[in-house]
């Protein structure tokens, strides 16, 4: 497994429950969550085997800005 973090421009549980059904249509993640506190919206993504780009794609192909972060 491993933890890919992402920013966001997800700003409410609203638009969280948009990014959900996309998030769980991917077979590969186990777990993601978003912090709405933080000034970067960040997406927390437990995965197996999966690039950033796809979920970056997926995002961005439902309207939100995603950019993976380095840590």
């Amino acid at each position: 497994m491993e933890i890919l973090i992402f920013k966001t421009d997800v700003t409410s549980k609203k638009k969280a429950g948009i990014v959900g059904p996309l998030l769980s249509s991917l077979p590969a993640v186990k777990q993601w969550n978003i912090d709405l506190d933080d000034c970067d919206k960040v997406l927390r993504i437990v995965a197996s085997r999966i690039k950033p780009g796809l979920v970056e794609s997926l995002l961005n192909k439902a309207g939100f800005n995603c950019q993976m972060l380095d840590y």
